[in-house]
């Protein structure tokens, strides 16, 4: 056939080529009527099996790749009316106890009645060869089981829940997955992965929920907690939050202040003056506290002045330290916890080395560490040591989370941590707990980059507490003088314009464009062509940042300019 249904499509399912179960996303081969070739069926298509006959509605496109697909917005599950089609879903595995043999063997028995038979009179089974009481109570468990899950299906599609979610759904509370819904959808903000306050309330609304509804109330605080958190806030004002969450509920403050009350009382939230937070940012900030002034104030072993023999130092590293560096040496070696902190250029890295000397000197086991891969492999460069980042040092995994901790602490006398600035308040709690008493450590980082992206700015924290010894290295060294990338950063941070006149033996460039079109095309002209061959790079090490998601330049849309011409396939 040359022309394709509008919009509705029956069919058969043959084969499943992919499916994502995380998304749902998934590729079927089906048979049509009236196509001789198999139809590629694309869609939210999770949970359903070989066999199946469904009833899509959708359009049809061509992809350039793999060419014309149908793909479905909606579909519907209808048992199968043929012999052929009954025996094919009977066979698919999807009923447990019936394979392709026993499949054919109860179709060649009952034909079209099939399925009336299994759902209606099972035990009528017994009246097909070799099928045992064993096989027969399986299938009707399996069959059983099936029902609730299309039932749980139609259900939620009813309320706009994609398959995908669905069948997480379904996985989560089995055949109790109606009952849990209708008593609290909100409750899948709390217990889907993926399912998110206002995916929740779209289904409450639908359901007849009142806008004051307590369980609307408490998600929707929960919500606005856990947005503030993304966006680096450990916790929140009393008021900010009555404020900030009635906008997004649309509810009296009266029935917010009650439900955010009761969640006090009832530990979901904790109050501490003014300050509300989830539970897990209190623990982590307390937690972090605590464990910094156990090891700031632990006694240990103590490394002697004579180590700061400038010239001794200097023969050992090959670098010349100014008063100020080896002011944060000497810091290092006597304080159990110290902070390294200035802006780019400024020596911390020189300064790194020295301490390890130092301490390496003193007999001691150093542990190299920061947030990031890229951040521990220049780590590793610049020290000639193995730095690891921090989840791998703390032998992280999703399953079992940090195997490091303060009952399997780390094992060293020193550890000192890179890029700071880049640890939330959750990981740096998790680190310090697996640093024991007696461990030196030393933070490096510089406070005047982005804080972390995660809840916290846990850095300047420590330095702004005052209850830690901190160094600043302000000089700027000559070759970093060099980099007007440096000089401009000093320059910003110091509330000045930069320097953006222009010249050919530089790293910055400043190019003025008013018209987004065109400084979307510059960017991506810059990172495919002229950077590469100026600096003699590949573009995958070019990094471009923006300072927004959406429109011409933002990130969204230069992504995909830069996929387009970097990796069109």
């Amino acid at each position: 056939m040359n022309e394709h249904p509008a919009t509705l499509l029956r069919c058969v399912v043959e084969r499943i080529t992919y499916q994502n179960p995380e998304n749902g996303y998934s590729v079927l081969k089906v048979k049509v009527k009236g196509y001789n070739d198999l139809v590629t069926l694309v869609g939210n298509l999770l949970e359903v099996p070989v066999g199946s006959v469904l009833l899509c509605r959708g359009e049809w496109k061509v992809d350039k790749r793999y060419g014309s697909q149908f793909v479905a917005a909606t579909w519907e599950e209808t048992m199968p009316a043929t012999v052929y089609g009954i025996e094919k879903y009977l066979g698919s595995g999807l009923v447990k106890g019936i394979g392709p043999r026993f499949a054919r063997a109860i179709v060649q028995r009952f034909g079209t009645e099939t399925i009336d038979i299994i759902e209606t009179d099972i035990e009528r089974l017994y009246e097909v060869p070799n099928i045992g009481r064993k096989r027969v109570a399986k299938i009707r468990e399996s069959w059983e089981k099936q029902k609730d899950i299309k039932n749980v299906m139609l259900f939620l599609q009813g309320y706009g829940v994609s398959t995908a979610y669905a069948a997480k759904i379904y996985r989560e509370y089995g055949k109790e997955s109606i009952d849990k819904v209708k008593e609290n959808p909100y409750r899948l903000a709390d217990d889907i992965w993926g399912i998110g306050f206002k995916t929740a309330d779209g289904i409450a609304a639908k359901m007849g929920y009142e806008k004051e509804d307590p369980r609307r109330c408490r998600s929707g605080i929960l919500y606005t907690l856990g947005q503030l958190s993304d966006e680096g806030h450990v916790y929140a004002g009393e008021e900010q939050l009555v404020k900030a969450a009635g906008q997004l509920l649309e509810a009296g403050e009266i029935s917010i202040r009650e439900v955010l009350e009761q969640m006090i009382r009832s530990d979901d939230l904790i109050l501490d003056k003014d300050a509300i937070y989830l539970p897990p940012f209190y623990h982590a900030e307390c937690g972090t506290s605590r464990r910094l002034r156990d090891l700031a104030e632990s006694t240990g072993r103590s490394l002697f002045d004579g180590l700061f023999d400038p010239s001794s130092l200097t023969a050992e590293t090959g670098i010349e330290y100014d008063e100020v560096q080896l002011a944060a040496i000497r810091q290092a070696v006597t304080s159990k916890v110290m902070v390294l902190t200035g802006g780019p250029g400024t020596g911390k890295t020189t300064t790194t080395q020295g301490i390890i000397a130092a301490l390496k000197k003193a007999g001691l086991r150093v542990l190299l560490a920061a947030p990031t891969g890229r951040a521990a492999k220049r780590m590793s460069e610049a020290t000639g040591m193995e730095a690891k980042t921090i989840h791998r040092l703390l032998e992280y995994n999703p399953q079992d989370g940090y195997k490091r901790n303060d009952e399997n602490p780390l094992e060293g006398d020193a550890l000192i941590v890179d890029e700071c600035s880049m640890i939330d308040i959750l990981l740096m709690n998790n680190l310090l707990k697996a640093v024991p008493v007696g461990m030196r450590l030393v933070f490096v980082g510089d406070i005047d980059q982005l804080p972390s992206v995660g809840a916290g700015n846990v850095l300047r924290d420590i330095i702004d507490s005052q209850r830690i010894p901190v160094v600043r290295l302000v000089r700027i060294f000559r070759q970093a003088q060099k980099s007007r990338i440096v000089m401009n950063a000093h320059t910003i941070n110091q509330g000045r314009f930069p320097d953006t006149s222009n010249g050919r033996d530089t790293d910055f460039f400043f190019m003025r464009e008013d018209d987004p079109e065109r400084a979307a095309e510059t960017i991506v002209r810059l990172v495919k062509e002229r950077l590469p061959r100026a600096y003699r790079e590949s573009p995958d090490r070019i990094q471009v940042l923006t300072p927004m998601q959406r429109g011409v330049v933002g990130a969204a849309n230069l992504n995909l300019l830069l996929q387009q011409a970097l990796n069109p396939s």
